[in-house]
């Protein structure tokens, strides 16, 4: 077989795979470049979730004419002459794939202007073809136009996911990098709509309120430590707020953002025994090193990093998450950042000098009564109140009487029994029957939602109180791109702003406590973010398996008969009241014989 050289376009479109893996590539690294180039604004655009558009705007140095062409050349870069230059390495871009491959696989525009020239430069490629090169008029920066990403790879195209799910990639791209820049303003909008506005922050927890929140900030805790070798700084969540969603775990070291199963292991041991198993908590935690300590040419995304000393930094961070979780415990509730906030007094070696020499005791009368000097009150002089009058229900017949105040269900209702909130009891012709309260539940809701998957309706308990709940714009896009699966389910949930939703209702048997409801919530995005690419009948019974889990796990205990009835009677209406859909028991017969054994 004889070998060829594959032709540049070619190379490139397989080199973009690498890099470029979906719309929100395209973002980071338009948005890494623009930092690259001194932005103090960076603007982007986003249209059908990166599909159509994606418009990176900012005001930094801008290209010359030529540059500008040259750009979109394999390994074109400003960054590294020489090979000793990789070890130097401080900013987001050096390779010179990123443009290249952006241009392999979508058309692009850009327009350019330096602060020395009077006019700018438009350039147009696709398909890593230079097609035209024209001057115009341009404010200072550059204005990156990516159109109709893998238009010439169909099958890349395919493999894409929803708008919502591409759409919250994408803002977690824009997080990162706004993370790493409070100094600098940046703006994300979707589709005409605004979903971040970001004026420069005065600080990095500013910043964090600012994407994520203010729930979030006030959930954080300071770290900080130093070493020789690297200085750590950040935040870190209290215990109680973790969750069991992945969310708001940020590694970022020279201000560059990267994943470390490694570093996570050590956040997470240093929660251990303070977090409920299957939670993480929140963190922020930026490392800062010399280049020469860092490898951060290891992977095409540049996500991964090799530590040179990486025990040395496991265990700095493990020691200074520990210190901070441990003052925290104390002192969580002290705002350290209002310099109008009052210091804890430090007591000193001569405390006991300025300590009273004798405690006053306060005087006490035993003898003193607060009635003295009161007339007595007598029968004669209170007043009398008229005596009530009652009916004379003695010649009612008492038994027919009762039996009107029920009826044949709450009369029945006495052969069910709850235990304990978590079983109930019922006779049955073998023996005794035992219920798992919390898996028929599950059984119910199975069924429940089976039911409504399948477009048929499902009741709504309204809440007594709205409950408001700050989820972040990236959670928010996966509660609005499931806003009619919700419905059908029995949710009644609507956005409020960019980054809130409101709970107004649950599915009948779910709990409305309002922070049984943030926990839910919780839960609900663990759920809708996974991905559910099965066959449909598949995706709705897994799906329908999941909801009902989540509702039996905040149902309250059965407490009254008639409730132990109730559940019973809908159980057996199930089409298996025995098992779960996962194939969890729910009855277990208690046989008279094993009964008799025990008297």
């Amino acid at each position: 077989m004889e070998l060829k050289i594959l032709p540049g376009n070619i190379a490139n479109m397989i080199a973009a795979g690498e890099v470029v893996q979906r719309p929100a590539s395209v973002v980071k690294e338009l948005m890494e470049n623009a930092l690259d180039a001194g932005a103090t604004q960076v603007d982007v655009v986003i249209t059908d979730a990166g599909r159509t558009l994606v418009q990176v705007i900012d005001n930094g140095c801008g290209m010359s004419p030529d540059d500008a062409v040259l750009c979109f050349e394999r390994h074109a870069t400003s960054k590294i002459a020489t090979a000793e230059d990789l070890q130097h390495i401080l900013t987001f871009g050096f390779r010179g794939e990123a443009l290249a491959s952006i241009a392999a696989v979508s058309e692009v525009t850009l327009r350019t202007r330096r602060k020395e020239d009077e006019i700018g430069v438009e350039v147009e490629f696709a398909a890593s073809e230079h097609l035209a090169t024209k001057e115009v008029q341009a404010p200072s920066g550059s204005n990156f136009m990516v159109r109709n990403l893998f238009y010439n790879v169909p099958a890349r195209r395919k493999f894409l996911k929803s708008d919502s799910v591409e759409f919250k990639h994408i803002l977690e791209e824009f997080t990162r990098v706004a993370l790493t820049r409070p100094d600098v303003g940046f703006s994300l909008t979707h589709n005409g709509r605004d979903v971040h506005v970001l004026r420069p922050a005065k600080s990095l927890k500013f910043r964090v309120q600012d994407l994520l929140g203010k729930a979030v900030v006030g959930d954080l805790v300071d770290i900080s430590a130093k070493t020789s070798i690297a200085s750590i700084s950040g935040f870190v969540g209290r215990p109680e707020t973790s969750r069991k969603t992945l969310g708001n775990q940020f590694l970022f070291v020279n201000g560059r953002f990267f994943r470390s199963p490694y570093l996570h292991k050590a956040v997470m041991k240093a929660y251990e025994n303070l977090v409920p198993e299957g939670t993480t908590p929140s963190y922020f935690i930026f490392i800062e090193t010399s280049p020469e300590e860092i490898d951060v040419n290891i992977s095409p995304t540049k996500t991964e990093v090799k530590f040179a000393e990486d025990s040395v930094i496991f265990q700095t961070l493990f020691a200074a998450i520990k210190e901070a979780l441990g003052y925290g415990a104390v002192a969580g509730d002290l705002d350290f950042d209002n310099p109008e906030a009052g210091k804890i007094p430090v007591l000193g070696s001569r405390f006991e000098e300025y300590t009273p020499s004798t405690i006053p005791s306060a005087g006490v009368d035993p003898h003193y009564d607060p009635f003295a000097g009161f007339p007595a009150p007598s029968a004669s002089s209170a007043p009398r109140e008229k005596e009530p009058s009652f009916p004379d229900f003695s010649h009612v017949d008492r038994k027919e009487d009762y039996g009107k105040l029920f009826d044949d269900r709450t009369l029945a209702s006495s052969s069910v029994i709850p235990v304990h909130g978590r079983y109930i009891l019922a006779p049955s012709k073998t023996g005794v029957m035992v219920v798992h309260v919390r898996r028929a539940r599950e059984r119910i809701f199975y069924d429940r939602f089976l039911k409504a998957l399948s477009r048929e309706t499902h009741a709504t308990q309204t809440a007594l109180f709205p409950v408001r709940i700050e989820v972040g714009a990236a959670n928010r896009t996966v509660f609005d791109g499931n806003a009619d699966l919700l419905a059908s389910l029995g949710f009644d949930i609507v956005p409020f702003g960019t980054d809130t939703i409101v709970v107004n209702g649950v599915p009948e048997g779910y709990s409305s406590e309002p922070g049984k409801v943030e926990v839910m919530v919780g839960d609900l995005l663990l759920i809708l973010s996974e991905n559910h690419n099965a066959l449909p009948e598949m995706m709705e019974s897994a799906l329908a398996a999941k909801f009902a889990a989540l509702g039996a796990a905040g149902g309250e205990p059965v407490s009254s008969p008639l409730e132990a009835r109730r559940l019973y009677d809908a159980l057996m209406a199930s089409a298996n009241p025995e098992f779960t859909s996962g194939g969890k028991r729910i009855i277990s017969i208690l046989p008279t014989d094993e009964l008799d054994k025990r008297f």
